[in-house]
């Protein structure tokens, strides 16, 4: 299951800002809301391969590639942190050793440094090709966008962040609904990157969304018959 490759990435980002009020109210007489988007994006998508700058798209844009119902506000990038040197137009505004925060002409771009020995592995072993923005996009493989949401879970709950933990579970549910990935191997993966603690927790929320998605799916059976 995938969206038409019609998908355009600076529509969705476009219609996530435009309708969240939230980021009406915090940006308001900022030129940009309410403003295309697209024409950022694709400026943006044709800097990184005038420069010849490798990536991995990820995030809510790629999840979009695979389910609908996602929204998202910004661009997420699987990047090394040397490819930024190449971006001087790119303004970065936070950065860590595993994160950056950029921004280009108005469109949020959230960077997954490839330092992160996981964020590494996903870069080079969990990644394929797709048609976006009339061009060939490097995209996270369902597995690998899977590695990424399990990994950054056991931060969100020490966060406290309801909010995104609603949305990363709701994501790991669905992707695991459609697509019924080898989820003991990819536990297996990971448990060389989280310490056991998060690990054990990590797979307990799994072992439930798992039990959710054949409740589900014991329901569209039961109506199809």
């Amino acid at each position: 299951m995938s969206l038409s490759s019609s998908l355009q990435i600076g529509e969705i980002i476009q219609n996530a800002v435009v309708f969240n009020a939230q980021s009406w109210r915090d940006r308001r007489g900022d030129p940009m809301v309410g403003a295309s988007l697209v024409e950022t994006v694709r400026q943006f998508f044709d800097l990184l391969e005038q420069r010849r700058v490798r990536y991995v798209l990820v995030g809510g844009v790629a999840l979009l590639y695979y389910v609908e119902g996602r929204n998202t506000q910004d661009l997420d990038l699987l990047m090394a942190a040397p490819s930024l040197t190449k971006l001087p137009e790119l303004k970065v505004v936070e950065q860590d050793e595993n994160f950056a925060r950029a921004s280009f002409g108005g469109l949020t771009v959230d960077l997954l440094l490839t330092r992160n020995p996981l964020f590494k592995r996903v870069y080079a072993k969990y990644t394929t090709e797709a048609q976006l923005l009339d061009r060939t996009v490097p995209i996270a493989t369902v597995d690998g966008l899977l590695l990424l949401k399990l990994y950054e879970l056991p931060s969100l709950y020490r966060q406290g962040n309801f909010a995104r933990v609603g949305i990363y579970e709701n994501d790991i549910a669905t992707l695991i609904h459609y697509y019924r990935p080898n989820v003991d191997g990819l536990l297996d993966e990971l448990s060389r990157y989280l310490a056991e603690p998060d690990l054990a927790e990590v797979r307990k929320v799994v072992a439930e969304l798992q039990r959710r998605a054949d409740r589900f799916r014991g329901k569209e059976s039961s109506l199809d018959q």
